[in-house]
């Protein structure tokens, strides 16, 4: 199979990543003043409880698929026998998910009263199954991938600002949430017949991959308890409210990390593809651009939105979310973190056979939180949960760095750190005179946003930065076309 560009793929991935960026940014600001902090948190801590069931009945498959289809994409019947046994996997705990799910809603009083939404919500456990977004990946079909989710977001925005008007819609905004992410699934089933036949074929060793299933599936749980382990506590230790605050924060710093991975998310399966293929210097290449990438991204945009909190939280949510402002402060450092962890571990450790070492940082990550959150949320309620989640993606980075050093070393060298620092802050002081205006939550960030990115950009451009340099290129080159 020919392979895409990694350039066309990051083009195609930044415009899937403005596409999330920019349905939130224009639903977020209406929903969360429509349904208020309790409507929405209500949506959260439902979209976090279901996630535990979608992870069980994911199993591991959604990272594991990408590598192990991306090693045979070249050869149709290997393929298509590899996704017949992943599919057969996924239905078979698809079933004991639901199972388990409708247990669980009968017999947990705080489940009971949310079960209409739950089950709403639980449609993603089946849509994601059958969606095998891991064969597209691996296969690099970023270009269909991103022109399928910017049309369903686009339905799903119009039917937002269509049938949402009060509180109490807070259940039809979580079936239009699982419309917006996961119907599409349906269209991926439906075009898969183009790469794999659907048609039984001959030998198939499904019992293969359940060792390396188990792994992976030990991530995701892993990833899953830090991740969401944060709104399920609030729910269960303090209220909606506080549920809604620590959602309006993280809604922010999810949009943001996903900027900071974008470049991340398509290096996996042609980094798979290179380790299989001996093809080392290439595989190395790529991780150090990616790691630089990430480096040049996050920090700014972790300076900017920890200083201008205030105004992005009120701008986005309403004034009845300044309760967000102090989580999202803390909350912001992660962008970093994350955005260097992917790279060392989904980048780096997956496709080299390493993931039980992801395994073993994110349970130390997982931990942490379990155990700060329990002893910060009764006192600091989403502060508190907020702190959780900063130490715990410490923690992960700490052990994937230990295991790492001598081969992130190498690539940390080429990194720039106090060209960037330096811009970054410079960038700060210049475009924080803008607060002083007083001029509204909207034009403060616009202003404040084209100063800082724009000082930081043109600093990095006359220092030729490499990457910044080459971003710049293409740029005018496109421009000239």
């Amino acid at each position: 199979m020919a392979q895409a560009s990694i350039k066309k793929n990051f083009i195609m991935n930044v415009i899937l990543t403005m596409s999330s960026f920019i349905f939130p940014f224009i639903t977020f600001p209406y929903i969360s003043r429509v349904l208020q902090p309790g409507g929405y948190g209500k949506v959260q801590f439902a979209t976090s409880v279901i996630s535990y069931f979608s992870m069980f009945a994911q199993l591991g498959i959604p990272t594991y698929g990408i590598r192990v289809c991306a090693q045979v994409r070249d050869d149709r019947e290997q393929l298509t026998r590899t996704v017949h046994e992943l599919l057969f996997i996924n239905l078979i705990t698809n079933l004991i998910s639901y199972a388990v799910l409708l247990v669980a809603v009968l017999s947990v009083p705080k489940f009971r009263e949310e079960k209409t939404l739950l089950l709403i919500i639980s449609a993603t456990i089946f849509l994601s199954s059958i969606g095998m977004e891991w064969l597209y990946k691996a296969l690099e079909q970023y270009t269909y991938i991103t022109v399928r989710s910017v049309i369903f977001k686009f339905i799903a925005l119009i039917a937002m600002l269509l049938l949402v008007h009060e509180k109490s819609d807070y259940l039809i905004y979580g079936g239009i949430t699982i419309f917006a992410s996961s119907a599409s699934n349906i269209l991926n089933l439906l075009n898969a017949h183009k790469y794999v036949d659907f048609k039984p074929v001959c030998n198939y060793e499904w019992k293969r991959h359940l060792k390396p299933v188990a792994t992976f599936f030990a991530m995701a749980c892993a990833s899953t308890i830090y991740t969401n382990l944060d709104n399920v506590m609030l729910g269960f230790m303090t209220t909606d409210v506080d549920v809604g605050y620590y959602s309006a924060a993280v809604k922010i710093k999810t949009i943001l990390v996903s900027v900071v991975t974008s470049l991340g998310a398509v290096v996996l399966p042609r980094a798979s593809f290179y380790v299989e293929h001996g093809e080392v210097q290439a595989f190395q290449r790529i991780c150090r651009k990616a790691l630089n990438f990430v480096v040049l991204i996050a920090l700014p945009l972790t300076v900017y939105f920890i200083s201008f909190a205030k105004h992005g939280i009120l701008f986005l949510s309403g004034n009845a979310y300044e309760g967000s402002i102090l989580p999202m402060q803390v909350i912001m450092p992660t962008l970093l973190l994350i955005g260097v962890t992917n790279i060392m571990g989904i980048q780096i450790l997956v496709p080299t056979g390493r993931e039980v070492i992801v395994l073993y940082s994110e349970v130390a990550g997982a931990v942490t939180d379990v155990i700060i959150n329990a002893a910060l949320i009764p006192r600091m309620a989403s502060t508190g949960a907020a702190i959780g989640t900063l130490v715990a993606e410490s923690v992960v980075l700490a052990v994937q760095y230990y295991y790492l050093r001598n081969e992130i070393s190498e690539m940390v060298k080429g990194i720039h750190w106090g060209r960037i620092l330096f811009a970054t802050l410079m960038a700060l002081v210049l475009a924080s005179w803008v607060k002083r205006l007083e001029v509204g939550h909207f034009i403060t960030l616009a202003l404040s946003s084209m100063l800082f990115f724009g000082i930081y950009g043109l600093f990095l451009l006359l220092k030729k930065e490499e990457l910044v340099v080459e971003i710049w290129k293409q740029v005018l080159s496109r421009i000239k076309r």
